[in-house]
């Protein structure tokens, strides 16, 4: 049986009664986002039609999921929220403080011996709020809710951009920061603005070297980082249907590096076959006596341009394998063309490393497809050039892989099995003992994200994203530009051979398999369990409210304008920071290190005001804070992409920062600003971002007319006495001011609450 099983069919007695209801509201066909979206409003049934981007509404989320780097702060915030036990389903996974070292066994006992205070706070916390707990070493919380909490039609938040991975089960799942989980364990609505639409069509059937991975590289080279920035990107066609449940999870998953709220499919016959394997004949048999509910409306993807805000079609039979990067997802480059392009832009043709895994591509299918390739490897006598890496997504995964002999083929290459953790696709990876002067290289892996320094802290290391079959040609050949579709390696005895197409498993023949699972249920009755946190802990630290910021800020100081890409590892960096992500005053000591000066074009570097002197962004931060100075960020466009760790919004905070102000924000980021009572706001007119000086003083002149739809002025003092007035967006309805005027969300949640 699935875990809440009650709930699920629950959540499908509604459907029927809830999307009738929507589908008058709105008086015309609907897409499958728009039920899942109108089926799990706050208000019950429908009664009006939402605006698509516009409006702001507030949903009923079935479940929750956090991992643990996230986790931490945001159970720390709900024990401030007054609540006995969780409102809805909600789990916990222990997968990102596990480094990728040596190998899995050692590995993972020695992150649970330097993460055993954290570990034991998030397990005795999960005890005591109803909350279920996977321990360290049962997988990447990912591919963990696809096989046992995602349903298709559900809805779910989780506080890891990546949630969106479960919308290859038919999910509408969105990755929030953890003021927005706390938000709905405690039982209460949660915002969002109702997303515009996306909808791609998938023709014809992925066949030879191409996979999942390269439908959603193509996509981030159509619609770049930031195209499907406050959208829901909904796939269909017989391209969708033809492929596997984990292969939309695949695609589904990377939607947050084009900036989706979520991507989503319809159900179907792939997505029954994958929740029968795991074990929930049950999930299925419900879904399917509702399943016109749980895909989009025949009229919709007959006539999709009448319906979605954009509509991309993509041949899945012309469609080349992609090798997209380095330093960005969205530089795709079909594979047969790489030589050129990686000779003009000075890329390391030669490859060091191919690493299979992270939360993207772990599944048994993955591993079965990629392993073929190594397979053949070693019976045609190649000798590989490049070191491999694989993380296995979950036990199951790994056990069932371990048992039908699919990692023994991964280790006769020498290949290294990581923990079932996130490992280097998050920074945990000890592949340098200097990062910051390791030498320029490439990489090659089936992760998510290849921001510079993101795997191994080398800036100079070349990372690029593509499938697992792709990653294990790459790797056996060592070259970049390889294309195993054409080109043929010399094996030992001198021989040219050339690889065959992959070859895999959608589900293992012989059944999924784990003897431990690592799931920890929660204690029946937790009134009697204790949270205990040490003071004087480097590893947590139990929060203090913020103090309201004020409708007058004057005499702010810049604390840094940062040139470019910033995302939430320029703000707040993974790696070994993790340690310190259930420690506020610790972290913060990381708050925007990796940010590009744009005076001077350095990191960690910014001028004192107060002294004159440079020093480091935290420091200065401080210095500010400690004289009592407001400070202020500016940022280019895009800010905040990438995690939805919402340390990047609460560190600033910590440290002083009163307004964060950019061209344009990450969806997340934006969100996480405003729950912890900060001013996120944009220039009406981008260009006035080059008026901003290094010496400058921010005073914000109309702050106590904040409303929604209305412009804030700045008054930006320089130092030769001059000024400008620059007006300032913002998208603050009226219960996010409320937010801002209480000091956050969780301030106005224990004020209701009359705590």
């Amino acid at each position: 049986m699935a875990f809440d099983i009650d709930m699920i069919k629950a959540v499908y007695a509604k459907y029927p009664e809830r999307v009738e209801a929507a589908r008058k509201a709105v008086n015309k066909p609907l897409t499958l986002s728009e039920k899942i979206l109108y089926a799990h409003l706050w208000q019950g049934d429908a009664t009006e039609a939402h605006s698509r981007g516009v409006s702001y509404v507030d949903f009923a989320p079935d479940r929750v999921a956090m991992q643990d780097a996230t986790a931490q702060m945001a159970l720390l915030q709900f024990m401030q929220a007054g609540k006995k036990k969780v409102a809805v389903p909600s789990t916990a996974h222990a997968d990102h403080l596990i480094q990728a070292r040596l190998g899995a066994d050692k590995d993972l006992q020695d992150g649970i011996n330097k993460n055993n205070e954290v570990f034991n706070f998030l397990s005795s916390v999960c005890d005591k709020y109803g909350i279920g707990f996977w321990k360290p070493g049962a997988g990447i919380i990912h591919q963990v809710v696809l096989e046992n909490y995602a349903f298709p039609g559900g809805m779910m938040i989780g506080t890891d951009s990546h949630t969106v991975n479960a919308g290859g089960l038919g999910m509408v799942a969105i990755g929030v920061g953890g003021a927005d989980a706390v938000d709905v364990m405690a039982g209460m609505p949660w915002e969002l603005k109702f997303p515009k639409l996306i909808g791609v069509k998938l023709t014809g059937k992925l066949s030879g070297w191409t996979a999942p991975k390269d439908v959603i590289l193509k996509v981030a080279d159509i619609l770049t980082v930031k195209g499907g920035t406050g959208c829901i990107v909904e796939y269909f066609g017989e391209g969708a249907k033809s492929m596997s449940c984990t292969g939309k999870g695949t695609i589904a998953n990377m939607g947050a590096e084009i900036g989706a709220t979520t991507s989503t499919f319809g159900y179907d016959e792939s997505m029954e076959r994958y929740l029968r394997a795991t074990g929930r004949d049950d999930v299925a048999d419900a879904a399917n006596a509702v399943k016109e509910h749980l895909t989009g409306d025949d009229e919709v993807y007959a006539n999709p341009e009448k319906y979605f805000d954009q509509v991309i079609e993509i041949d899945l039979n012309t469609l080349l394998p992609h090798l997209n990067g380095p330093f960005t997802p969205d530089l795709a480059t079909p594979v047969g063309t790489m030589t050129e392009k990686a000779i003009e832009n000075d890329w390391p043709l030669d490859v060091e490393w191919g690493l299979i895994g992270s939360c993207t591509n772990s599944s048994y299918e993955d591993l079965s497809r990629a392993a073929s390739i190594a397979k053949q490897a070693v019976d045609k006598g190649l000798e590989t050039k490049a070191k491999f890496g694989i993380n296995p997504g979950s036990e199951q995964v790994r056990y069932t892989a371990e048992r039908d002999g699919l990692l023994n083929i991964f280790e006769d290459l020498d290949a290294t099995i990581f923990t079932n953790a996130c490992g280097p696709c998050i920074g945990q990876w000890a592949r340098y003992s200097d990062p910051k002067n390791a030498p320029k290289n490439s990489i090659v892996h089936s992760f998510n994200r290849n921001f510079a320094k993101r795997a191994d802290g080398n800036p100079n290391t070349h990372a690029f994203v593509s499938s697992p079959e792709m990653v294990a040609a790459i790797a056996i050949s060592g070259r970049l530009d390889f294309n195993p579709i054409t080109d043929t390696l010399t094996n030992k005895n001198g021989e040219q051979v050339k690889l065959d197409e992959p070859t895999g498993f959608e589900l293992p023949p012989k059944g999924f398999d784990v003897e431990d699972n690592g799931y920890q249920a929660p204690a029946e009755d937790g009134s009697g369990v204790q949270v205990v946190v040490n003071p004087e802990s480097e590893r947590l630290q139990l929060l203090t409210p913020f103090e309201p910021i004020g409708d007058s800020i004057t005499g702010a100081k810049l604390l840094i304008k940062a040139f470019g890409k910033c995302t939430t590892d320029h703000i707040s960096m993974a790696g070994p920071w993790l340690r310190y992500r259930g420690h506020l005053d610790n972290i913060s000591n990381n708050c925007l290190i990796g940010a590009v000066n744009a005076f001077g074009k350095e990191t960690n570097k910014v001028k004192n005001q107060l002294t004159g002197e440079f020093g480091e962004v935290p420091a200065t931060a401080r210095a500010y804070k400690a004289a009592g100075v407001p400070s202020v960020v500016v940022g280019d466009h895009n800010y905040g992409e990438g995690s939805s760790r919402e340390h990047a919004a609460m560190e600033p905070r910590h440290l002083g920062v009163v307004a964060v102000i950019v061209k344009s924000f990450a969806r997340i980021h934006e969100t996480n600003l405003k729950k912890q009572g900060m001013l996120g706001l944009t220039f009406a007119n981008e260009s006035d971002y080059d008026k901003i000086q290094e010496d400058d003083t921010f005073n914000f002149v109309d702050l106590s007319e904040f409303a929604p739809g209305k412009q804030l002025t700045l008054e930006v003092v320089h130092t030769d006495g001059s000024s400008d007035t620059i007006m300032l967006n913002h998208t603050y309805n009226e219960a996010q001011i409320a937010w801002y005027k209480e000091g956050s969300a969780l301030n106005l949640i224990k004020k209701e609450a009359g705590l």
